[in-house]
């Protein structure tokens, strides 16, 4: 089928988009290659799948309103995957206009997208930062989430009630998916997984917040795109069991709409992921332990029995696994 796919040049996206492509699909890649981080990366990952024959790429700010509606009028997707935003959690502090552009307005525009041109399914980058103060886990997309700590997570807090108010509307299915702390090949240069090899084989010092006791549902690129591509698949309905008395924030029974977490359900503290990565590159971190960061959270765990039970898949890569094919590509890529 063909697939409007946004961040094209990201992290995640970019491997999205090589699955897709594997798989037999058309992609309609859109990024605006900003530079808040190495824009090379971004060209690097793209040059990956660029010149496939099923691959048409669009240089695009979502919070362009024209080019937006151009893409979809010119192309004619029948899905979407909405993943380009302004990323970074602790960049919002400093820069929220950024924020609001990317993730609301351009949003608001890839929905506008999807209505007028009879899109079959949009799925959307949610995030587990959405669960904030909440203190009850695993976190469970039943549960609500009115109390979140960021701008960042309070955009994509936006992104799911803005989805379901399209969906209601408009017929439009819609999917949120809630990402839990993703690493991996290719990952985004500002990620702490990216900084600590870095740091660790210049001899330099590394920041640990939260003295190293953070624990995190640490979950690898491969397991988030299987989740993504596997939800694409399953376009959502309206929920006939659900009771307006006490209604469900996971499913809708007044549109078709659906969240789903993707997480490792296997929770690490983070001095178990610096051991790990220590034990990979071969070199001991010096480490300077703080304490935790404004907005940052102690602990996060995924509750994703409702992706298995949907989809039958869970994410399954251990850290050691994990972490071990980010420094092959690390070394391989940076020489």
């Amino acid at each position: 089928m063909k697939v409007l796919l946004t961040g094209t040049a990201g992290f995640i996206g970019s491997h999205v988009a090589l699955k897709l492509l594997e798989r037999g699909d058309e992609v309609i890649g859109i990024d605006n290659l900003n530079d808040y981080y190495d824009v090379e990366l971004k060209k690097a990952r793209l040059a990956r799948f660029a010149d496939h024959p099923r691959y048409t790429h669009i240089h695009a700010d979502l919070a362009d309103r024209q080019a937006i509606e151009a893409a979809f009028a010119q192309h004619r997707p029948q899905r979407a995957i909405n993943l380009a935003a302004q990323a970074g959690v602790r960049y919002a502090a400093q820069n929220p206009h950024v924020y609001v552009s990317s993730n609301v307005t351009g949003f608001l525009h890839i929905l506008e997208g999807c209505r007028h041109h009879g899109v079959e399914h949009l799925v959307f980058a949610s995030t587990s930062s959405i669960y904030g103060a909440d203190t009850a886990m695993p976190f469970s997309e039943h549960q609500p989430t009115d109390h979140p700590l960021t701008l960042y997570a309070a955009s994509k807090k936006a992104n799911e009630a803005m989805a379901h108010s399209y969906a209601h509307l408009y017929g439009i299915p819609c999917t949120g998916l809630r990402f839990f702390t993703v690493y991996g090949p290719w990952g985004r240069p500002d990620m702490a997984l990216f900084l600590f090899t870095k740091a660790i084989l210049a001899g330099e010092p590394i920041k640990v917040f939260n003295h190293g006791h953070h624990k995190r549902s640490f979950t690898f690129v491969d397991d988030i795109v299987e989740g993504i591509v596997r939800a694409l698949d399953r376009p959502p309905a309206k929920n006939p069991d659900w009771d307006s008395n006490q209604p469900d924030p996971a499913t809708s029974g007044v549109a078709p709409y659906r969240l789903f977490n993707i997480g490792n359900e296997e929770t690490v503290e983070l001095l178990r992921y610096i051991e790990v990565l220590e034990q990979c590159l071969g070199k001991k971190a010096n480490m300077e332990l703080l304490p935790m960061q404004p907005g940052d959270v102690p602990d996060t765990e995924a509750d994703v029995s409702e992706l298995i039970n949907v989809t039958g898949y869970r994410p399954r890569v251990s850290v050691e696994e994990g972490v071990a094919r980010f420094v092959d590509w690390y070394r391989a890529y940076y020489g």
